[in-house]
Formats: structure tokens, C-alpha cells, sequence
């Protein structure tokens, strides 16, 4: 079979860490062709969806992750599997690329969806789900922003298209940055920002529990350091063991059918305490750290999934 990656530069790879590394290695292994193809690496001619895609070979080598070979023009008729990668921000070029990859889906399998992961704002899709995720207010009015923070007295302020809880603030009431955190965050009032109650169980950590399918697949417990009120891993937390309660369990069974029906098929959801806070479709990270604590390398069902056959939304 042959496999495409729509990634961010293989420069930017960390085998510790990185998912789309442990997919493409746990692909690679089985024999099967992988691919990198940059983001501006699709092009559509007359209904053909067209991929420059150069070969990669992973290897756990930090120096040099791949063996690069020379890129190749292949057609969607061409691949098995693409796998859409980037991280965010789902800016214009993300958006045309899902918007190309709609076509190949006629073909060949798409992980993710590229409808779905249009549809799915990795922040604020969740907040239909009034009883999982914490009180929550959306505006680029700093009135109402000032009202909410009045009421709930510490918050959590952050961009509606980040990732890797970069500009992600805490504020407190009185907190003399809490006018400029808002001006700053909504381009004074131009675009809307996330507000959040600020969980308490956030101290602890929050988890990443990644789905596949809607089925739970694996955890890990994120947990920020001395210095930083972020758990994300990119913001410097580190990761523990994690335990699934029912109450996340009836979390992943809230979102599963939503998930399916949308063709989501790998997802990352991140909890604090009982309150779901985000869905992650763009990129879902945590699958060589959830593999640590699991036991077994769970890209491999990842890939499982893939060669099971055709899937349908």
C-alpha cells in the first residue's frame, strides 16, 4: 500500500514525540510506501487530485529521521491512504487543502475527513456539548468578556485557532493585564477569543485521550511544569500515567457517533477534572507518549485500521 503524510517540514520532526513520525515508521515497517508531501504539495487537474510527493523512509536516527528520496507526481488514484498532518492555525492554505482532498476521497481513504475536520473547530465545536465542557463564552467584545470574568473570577483566555497552548492566559479579576490580554488576543475587538471558567483540576493536569474510530485508543495525563499554568506539551509538560473514569468514558461515548458520522477517525480530546475542553482533529499529538504507558506501540492500530478496508461516513 502506499501512504501519504500532508505534514509540516520533516525538519521540524522529533521521533520522541512526534505522531505522524510513529505513524509513518509503524507503516513503514509493514512494507508499505510512505510519502511526505508538503502543503502546498496538492494540485487538482480535471478531477485528478495531484500530490508532489517525495519518498521518506523513517528511521529513529535524531539527526536525520528520514532517507529522503526524489519527488515523484503521484494521483490520488496512485495512494491507498492520505494522512492530512499539519498543525494548525486552520488558516487558507489548510482550508484549500481540505478543500483539494475533498476530491480524493472518492478514491482513497483520507484520515481525517476533510469535510469533518472543516466542520470541527478544534475549540470551539465542543461547546454544543453544553453539559461536558466548562462554562464558556465566545465574543470579541471586551464588555462581555469584563461581565464574565466579573462572575467567574479567574479565567482562561486563549485564540478560537491556536494549538500547543500558545497564547493561552490565565486571568484573574483585578489582574491589571486583563484588559490587554483581550485587546491582544481579539485584534482589539476584530476577531473572537475563547473564555473559559478556570477548572481548579487543572493543577493536576489535563488528559489527552486519543479515539480511533470513536473507540477509546489510549491516554496520557499532561502536567505543566513549576513555571507555567500550561499542560500542553509544546508549552513544556511533561507526561504521566493517565486512568480513565466513567465519567470520561461517557464523554467518549457523547462525541463517538458525531465522530463517525463526520469520518474523524483518529481524534484527540482533552480533558480537565470532568470537563471536556477541546477536540483535536487537525493533528492529534500523544500517541508515542500514550504508547509508553499502554504497553504496546498503538500506531500500530492505527495502521490496523487503515488496512481493514474502505470506510464510508
Amino acid at each position: 500500500m502506499r501512504y501519504l503524510f500532508l505534514m509540516d517540514p520533516l525538519s521540524t520532526v522529533n521521533i520522541k514525540k512526534d505522531t505522524s513520525f510513529a505513524f509513518m515508521e509503524a507503516a513503514h515497517e509493514r512494507g508499505h510506501e510512505v510519502y511526505y508531501v508538503p502543503k502546498g504539495g496538492i494540485a487538482l487537474d480535471r478531477g485528478n487530485v495531484l500530490f508532489t510527493a517525495t519518498p521518506a523512509q523513517p528511521q529513529r536516527v535524531a539527526e536525520q529521521p528520514y532517507i529522503t528520496g526524489a519527488p515523484v507526481r503521484l494521483t490520488d488514484a496512485d495512494v491507498d491512504a492520505v494522512f492530512i498532518r499539519p498543525d494548525p492555525p486552520f488558516d487558507d492554505e489548510y482550508l484549500m487543502n481540505t478543500w483539494l482532498l475533498d476530491q480524493a476521497t472518492r478514491r482513497t481513504l483520507v484520515i481525517n475527513q476533510p469535510s469533518g475536520v472543516r466542520t470541527v473547530n478544534e475549540k470551539l465545536w465542543a461547546t454544543q456539548f453544553t453539559d461536558l465542557i466548562p462554562r464558556t463564552l465566545i465574543t470579541r467584545a471586551k464588555a462581555d468578556y469584563l461581565d464574565f470574568l466579573a462572575r467567574e473570577g479567574d479565567v482562561i483566555v486563549k485564540p478560537t485557532n491556536g494549538h500547543g497552548g500558545k497564547s493561552v492566559f490565565r486571568v484573574r479579576q483585578g489582574d491589571l493585564n486583563a484588559n490587554v490580554v483581550f485587546e491582544t488576543l481579539s485584534n482589539m475587538g476584530q476577531v473572537e477569543v475563547v473564555v473559559q471558567e478556570y477548572l481548579s483540576a487543572a493543577a493536576e493536569g489535563d488528559k489527552r485521550i486519543l479515539l480511533l474510530n470513536g473507540d477509546y485508543l489510549g491516554a496520557v495525563l499532561r502536567v505543566h511544569g513549576e513555571d507555567d499554568h500550561r499542560n500542553n506539551f509544546f508549552a513544556g509538560g511533561h507526561a504521566e500515567e493517565a486512568v480513565i473514569t466513567p465519567r470520561e468514558r461517557e464523554i467518549i461515548a457523547a462525541l463517538a457517533p458525531h465522530l463517525r458520522k463526520l469520518g474523524l477517525w483518529f481524534v484527540g480530546i482533552d480533558i480537565i477534572g470532568d470537563r471536556l475542553v477541546e477536540v483535536n482533529v487537525t493533528s492529534p499529538t500523544g500517541i508515542q507518549e500514550a504508547s509508553a504507558f499502554a504497553g504496546e506501540r498503538l500506531a500500530d492500530r492505527v495502521i490496523d485500521f487503515v488496512e481493514s478496508g474502505p470506510l464510508t461516513v
